[in-house]
């Protein structure tokens, strides 16, 4: 079956249908807020867990979405959980046009975000190490493959879907499937949805396009992946890339379908998960 046929066969499914057939590998939250506060329980219940076992805990996390991280900071600083514990490596960061990382001050930076939503709302208590939060930079690519690598993989990896199914910015592209920590030159569409987003005001000459980005073969390897898509009204761009995450062919034309089913599963919003008003 053609993608396209696959993917108007997927959208004129119900959402119970879809619930039906995805199983245990769908969660459906009541709606975006709910998905936030999952996922920030979610990578807390991690941290939690690894921490009672006295373990070394690598998380792979996103920017974005952020709305989760002021939630997981609060639950971190109520807790007086330590994080020493804990390895977290982010899956990308843009690059400027001298092809090197944006400055940590640049307004769309994923690291001052990471700042902003997450580190600087920690307690001293939290212990939190900086030498063990990685962004790729062009300059640690083979330190982030190698940390990554040890047993096995990291321990969870968590993160969001984009339009076309990319995760990082793993975007469709022959040999995605086998992609490791590497500079990527990003789509058009890749950029406009995330300028749109940005509060940039529309200006697309100026927004970057291209990035460093954690590979599919180092997100692949995790022991388990939780990826969060949520509508953010008024766009419902998710409905395609959700469905074919949960029951679409393995494709590199669509990234997220390159993930073992037994290791992955989505967490979406009620109304993502309803069919689109339009199938075409």
């Amino acid at each position: 079956m053609e993608r396209s046929a696959e993917i108007r066969q997927l959208l004129r499914m119900s959402a119970a249908e879809i619930q039906r057939s995805a199983g245990e590998r769908l969660v459906v939250c009541a709606d975006e807020a709910a998905v936030y506060e999952r996922m920030a329980g979610d990578i807390f219940a991690e941290i939690q867990r690894a921490r009672e076992e006295s373990r070394t805990l690598r998380l792979i996390l996103p920017l974005g979405p952020t709305a989760q991280y002021p939630l997981l900071a609060a639950m971190l600083r109520e807790a007086r959980l330590p994080l020493d514990h804990c390895w977290f490596f982010f899956m990308d960061e843009y690059a400027d046009e001298q092809r090197k990382v944006i400055a940590a001050d640049h307004p769309l930076s994923f690291r001052r975000q990471a700042n902003e939503s997450l580190w600087d709302r920690l307690r001293p208590e939290n212990s939190l190490k900086r030498e063990q939060i990685f962004f790729p930079n062009g300059a640690n690519h083979a330190e982030i493959t190698a940390e990554l690598a040890r047993d096995g993989g990291a321990d969870g990896c968590f993160g969001g879907i984009g339009i076309h199914g990319h995760v990082a910015f793993n975007e469709p592209a022959v040999g995605v499937a086998e992609s490791t920590v590497r500079k990527v030159t990003l789509l058009e569409h890749t950029i406009t949805l995330a300028a749109l987003r940005a509060g940039v005001g529309g200006n697309l000459d100026a927004f970057p396009r291209q990035a460093f980005t954690l590979g599919m073969k180092e997100i692949r390897a995790a022991r388990r992946t939780r990826l969060y898509a949520r509508r953010i009204p008024p766009w419902d761009w998710a409905k395609t890339a959700v469905r074919l995450a949960l029951l679409g062919r393995p494709g590199e034309d669509y990234p997220v379908t390159l993930l073992d089913p037994k290791r992955t599963t989505i967490i979406t919003d009620a109304a993502t998960l309803e069919p689109p008003a339009i199938i075409l």
